[in-house]
């Protein structure tokens, strides 16, 4: 059984820029991709495999026709989603629902997710929370777009990692790349877009009824317990273990040699070069190289200098 490499799929974006070309050298459309969307069985942005017996294949239709590759895990739809942003200019003020929500009002899954930050240009910060008491306060301050008062920001710097569940006001500000792992859902409520408009002089629609909604007042500020294990010169960092995902930094300094840890495995090299060697076969690993690790590899090593974002599906 072989890794299974996937084709990146680009997202044009208001906010997006062309770092995904000059930091991971893809060859992108044009100079606002703000997204790639790196694996994903999403219909509006499905993976392709790019290697193998499987080459070809939509990441869909082999969660639908070889569920085995995913340990038998079940689910409607393959359940995650990898991607890595270019945030140019600032993502717009939003909220994601939870899964009941999602599934009733948009017929697909809630989103939690989580970042990685892969960049940040000096000063950068992120919106993360909000000051709301009750969701009558968080309407009124919205209605009255008394957005310093709202909006809780938060700085960033290259290497932090943060936790965002459903129900979590957050934008990614300016000047920051990230790798976010989250499930598989496209649903976005924003909250506020800076009256920002686009190339024909629209502004983009806002969802505020939704967002009163969804949003979880008053906010909360998860407590991550990262932990650190030395595997010689290299490490795993674990960052989140939830329902939704577990999610994991590679640290590789000359070689990692692992097991897997769940049904199926995601991998995105973030930073360096080197090679993953899986049954004595070698693979070229660099910036932005994505696969997914199926049920039937159940262990593997990893050689060279790199930082790779590793991610299981939860238990949900």
């Amino acid at each position: 059984m072989e890794p299974l490499f996937l084709k990146p799929v680009f997202q044009e974006k208001i906010w997006g820029g062309d770092q995904l070309q000059t930091v991971f050298g893809f060859d992108i459309p044009n100079d606002k991709i703000g997204e790639d969307w790196a694996i994903s069985g999403h219909p509006h942005g499905v993976s392709i495999v790019e290697n193998g017996p499987y080459k070809g294949w939509k990441v869909s239709d082999l969660w639908s026709e070889h569920r085995e590759l995913f340990g038998n895990a079940k689910g409607d739809v393959f359940p995650l989603l990898t991607k890595i942003l270019d945030a140019e200019d600032d993502l717009s003020v939003q909220v994601h629902p939870d899964d009941s929500y999602g599934l009733k009002h948009e017929g697909e899954l809630g989103k939690t997710e989580c970042w990685y930050i892969i960049n940040a240009k000096p000063g950068s910060e992120i919106v993360y929370g909000h000051n709301a008491k009750t969701r009558e306060e968080l309407a009124e301050m919205i209605e009255d777009e008394r957005w310093d008062d709202l909006l809780r920001r938060v700085p960033v710097k290259k290497g932090d990692f943060f936790y965002v569940p459903s129900g979590t006001i957050h934008a990614i500000g300016k000047g920051i790349m990230i790798l976010e792992t989250q499930q598989s859902s496209d649903t976005t409520y924003r909250v506020y877009d800076y009256d920002r408009k686009d190339d024909q002089g629209n502004t983009r629609e806002l969802h505020i009824q939704q967002s009163i909604d969804v949003t979880t007042v008053p906010a909360i500020s998860p407590e991550l317990e990262v932990f650190e294990s030395k595997k010689g010169t290299s490490s795993v960092i674990t960052y989140l273990k939830t329902d939704f995902f577990n999610v994991y930094e590679w640290d590789v300094v000359g070689e990692l040699s692992l097991k897997k840890a769940g049904d199926y495995t995601l991998v995105t090299v973030v930073e360096g070069y080197g090679n993953l060697i899986v049954d004595g076969q070698s693979y070229e690993m660099k910036p932005g190289t994505s696969c997914i690790l199926p049920a039937q590899i159940t262990e593997w090593k990893v050689e060279g200098e790199m930082k790779i974002i590793a991610s299981t599906p939860g238990t949900k």
